[in-house]
């Protein structure tokens, strides 16, 4: 039987409308009395996770920032944490700065932005978390970010990305949660390395293990578990990796895979 399942928030457990069905709540409700332990595993921040997992009824650790943190939820305590180099940091806002793109740093679970603009408003709105304005990042960026984050049209953060690995692509972790979101973490800060570190924390193995997620910032994940699972509404390559595609995020797709593999095993 499985005993961790780690799963994705945005178009995936979460709905186009950003719920989580009534279903799903009492699958996942399921889930934790036959004794398995159900997180979260999200490119969010900390705090925007916290209040989704809440709402659900998870006490667990949970996954945040890509896997650069994983924290408690009752009394936020720290269990896993990676922060992007400064020499890095440093490189990534001096390359935003010459091309005056926007970038977002999340230093100690505040999300600091150089202006109140459009693109700052609309992931705030998003995640339901509110910004600082900062317009001088160089106060900020020696201090360790979580994560640090890119916002524009998807076309030209694929050409973005593929200039910048070669810079700083040896140090940092590079991946897309959405089209318009390019994000950047440490090395170790990726949901694969989070799952591996929560099994060994409650004593179980990686094929002990369901991940489900629908985006690329999920196949680390989805390589990683015993059981990887692509949603409905996931990346065509994502599904090729994966070893289950359930139906999509609004079609309960994360409730199907919990009643297959958990409540009612064949």
């Amino acid at each position: 039987m499985y005993k961790l399942i780690a799963i994705d928030v945005d178009d995936t457990l979460l709905t186009d409308d950003l719920v989580v069905t009534p279903g799903t709540k009492e699958a996942l409700a399921a889930a934790i009395e036959k004794g398995v332990f159900v997180t979260l595993a999200t490119g969010r921040m900390f705090p925007s996770a916290k209040k989704i997992a809440m709402q659900i009824g998870f006490n667990v650790p949970i996954i945040t920032y890509q896997g650069s943190l994983v924290k408690t939820l009752i009394d936020e305590q720290v269990l896993y944490e990676r922060s992007v180099p400064k020499d890095a940091a440093q490189q990534l806002f001096d390359f935003c700065e010459a091309r005056k793109l926007h970038l977002q740093l999340y230093i100690n679970d505040i999300l600091y932005v150089q202006e109140d603009n459009e693109k700052a408003r609309g992931y705030s709105g998003l995640s339901k978390i509110p910004f600082v304005v900062e317009p001088d990042f160089n106060k900020l960026i020696d201090q360790p970010s979580t994560k640090m984050l890119i916002i524009d049209d998807p076309a030209y953060l694929d050409e973005i990305a593929l200039e910048l690995t070669p810079l700083i692509g040896d140090r940092v972790h590079i991946t897309k949660s959405k089209a318009h979101y390019l994000e950047f973490m440490h090395k170790e800060g990726t949901k694969g390395h989070a799952i591996a570190f929560m099994a060994e924390h409650i004593g179980c193995t990686l094929d002990d293990v369901i991940a489900i997620g629908d985006s690329w910032n999920d196949h680390e994940m989805i390589e990683a578990a015993g059981l990887g699972v692509a949603m409905g509404n996931a990346l065509p390559k994502l599904k090729e990796m994966a070893q289950y595609v359930a139906s999509s995020n609004n079609e309960e797709g994360v409730r199907e895979v919990i009643e297959k593999f958990i409540l009612n095993p064949s």
